[in-house]
């Protein structure tokens, strides 16, 4: 095994708040997290990734930071987070944070400076302009959030940039103050032992020279949402970004030899242009975020053709990952029901590359209904009705079923599913069908066998409704088939040879393929004469 710990790991996703509350108040925190790091361990995941934590109006949750160097009291301190990263190195697990470099929060002091007076020495610290020649804002790139991208500041009659909610300034990545400033903010987590980021919409960061309008989308329809009136040409995915990645990289490699610190890219771009994104060998980011399984339709051809591309666009260098839910996707036992979601789950945890965990997902949590007065997402709130919200992806965890599903003595935050009396981890700890067990079995199975952690992926086919791959390492041989449908469906390759090791369906029971596959089956094979 020489690849390097984040190419034969799985990194798991911690939505803070949802997670383990610690003091009642209905919100999750580090010390709730440091109390269930066992679970992480017992799951057999390798590395934490915790999204933000910063302090924050909370406008968007944390994705608006006002301080870049410390943690906002709701999480705990400074000093609760250097014991949490002492216990998960204790544990032989790693910790990344989310940096989020596009933005900071209109609250952060760097903006209310900025903001003070045109003759501001940080006023190019964000992004100012003029109104337009005839009135209002400069150019007509619009937010992601919905709306322009624009908010007039009457004091100094000028408009300021935001990608994302106004509360959200975006700064200003050509200055080279900020630049520097930036970096050594993820110097100072580096330094408190951090072994590397998930970097926000890393795209974005830098904006065409001179601002001009966006392309208007031609296939534009008001059910996608503002964001999508025009094309974000000249707003996201410009060159200079890489000379920016090149200074992130330098950073991460001057740690422990350069190769322990990994840095994860959030990119949300066509492959081609996506595949820029990991750079030559030693400049881009070692994990340009892969959400082809987010946003796919379930179905055997199209996920076949997505794996073969993806395989085919990497470079010699490359290593490829996989994720099929996110804080800001919907979940995949929502997307495609719980018998199919347990077969996203071998999907995920056999396919080459780095797999993303969320949390909830090793649970099952599905669709959780929020009722209108306890909407949270700016998202939703900005754009209702158009299911863009992503307050039911950031339901807290139900560990028991005592109060609250063991999350918090207080309120939670936001309702949990509605089934936590039986969906939480204690019951399905006691249930070996349970989707719990099957994904403990999954990760043992990668840890256990090269072929499944860092080996070669091949004959990648689609039969109908049937996808199979094989992986192959060192004379170990495993081979994947997963019924993607709810019917059973004959064997579309050869299993002589083979013996199944894990099925997905709830018995566990591994059967001779020989019959074909049960609905909603996904099996694990192994070639005969290897344990």
């Amino acid at each position: 095994m020489t690849k390097r710990w984040w190419e034969g790991g799985c990194v798991y996703q911690i939505y803070p708040r949802s997670f383990q509350d610690s003091d009642g108040d209905g919100v999750g925190d580090l010390s709730g997290i440091a109390r269930r790091l066992d679970h992480l361990v017992d799951l057999g995941v390798d590395a934490v990734w915790l999204s933000p934590v910063y302090p924050s109006p909370m406008a968007d949750f944390g994705y608006d930071v006002a301080d870049y160097r410390d943690i906002d009291p709701m999480f705990g301190t400074l000093a609760d987070f250097d014991a949490l990263i002492a216990a998960v190195h204790q544990r032989g697990l790693k910790l990344l944070m989310d940096f989020v470099p596009n933005h900071s929060s209109d609250r952060h002091p760097w903006f209310v400076e900025s903001r003070s007076s045109r003759a501001s020495p940080k006023r190019d610290w964000y992004i100012w302009r003029d109104p337009a020649p005839g009135g209002g804002p400069p150019n007509n790139w619009t937010s992601d959030f919905g709306g322009s991208a624009w908010e007039y500041d009457g004091p100094s009659d000028q408009y300021y940039l935001h990608a994302f909610l106004k509360e959200q300034p975006d700064l200003n990545w050509r200055n080279p103050d900020v630049r520097a400033a930036m970096l050594d903010a993820m110097r100072f987590w580096l330094d408190r032992g951090v072994d590397g980021f998930r970097i926000d919409v890393l795209w974005h960061i830098v904006k065409a020279a001179g601002l001009p309008d966006n392309p208007l989308n031609p296939d534009y329809h008001p059910t996608m949402g503002e964001k999508f009136k025009v094309l974000q040409l000249h707003s996201t995915d410009q060159p200079e970004t890489h000379e920016i990645i090149r200074e992130m990289r330098r950073i991460a490699d001057s740690y422990d030899g350069g190769d322990e610190r990994v840095l994860i890219g959030e990119i949300f771009l066509p492959l081609p242009r996506l595949m820029a994104y990991y750079g030559n060998e030693s400049d881009g980011v070692h994990l340009p975020f892969n959400f082809q399984l987010v946003e796919s339709d379930w179905h055997a051809e199209a996920i076949a053709r997505f794996i073969l591309d993806y395989e085919a666009a990497l470079p010699a260098h490359g290593w490829p990952n996989w994720v099929t839910g996110s804080h800001d996707a919907k979940r995949m036992a929502a997307r495609v029901g719980e018998a199919q979601a347990r077969v996203a789950a071998m999907l995920l945890l056999t396919l080459r590359g780095t797999p993303t965990l969320y949390q909830g997902d090793e649970i099952g949590i599905g669709e959780v209904t929020i009722p209108p007065d306890q909407l949270k997402d700016p998202r939703e709130l900005r754009e209702p009705g158009l299911g863009l919200g992503r307050d039911p992806s950031r339901t807290p965890m139900a560990w028991d079923a005592s109060l609250n599903g063991g999350f918090s003595e207080g309120t939670p935050w936001l309702p949990l599913h509605s089934d936590w009396q039986s969906r939480n981890v204690e019951a399905q700890l006691g249930d070996t069908g349970s989707m719990l067990h099957l994904y403990r079995r999954l990760l043992r199975l990668r840890r256990g066998h090269p072929a499944l952690s860092i080996g070669e992926c091949a004959d990648v086919r689609a039969s109908g409704d049937v996808l199979s791959y094989d992986r192959h390492h060192e004379g170990e041989h495993m081979r994947i088939i997963l019924n993607l449908s709810g019917r059973d469906q004959p064997l579309p390759v050869d299993v002589t040879g083979f013996r199944p090791l894990l099925t997905t369906i709830a018995d566990g029971q591994p059967v001779s393929p020989a019959g074909g596959l049960r609905a909603d089956e996904g099996l694990l094979l192994i070639m005969d004469g290897r344990t």
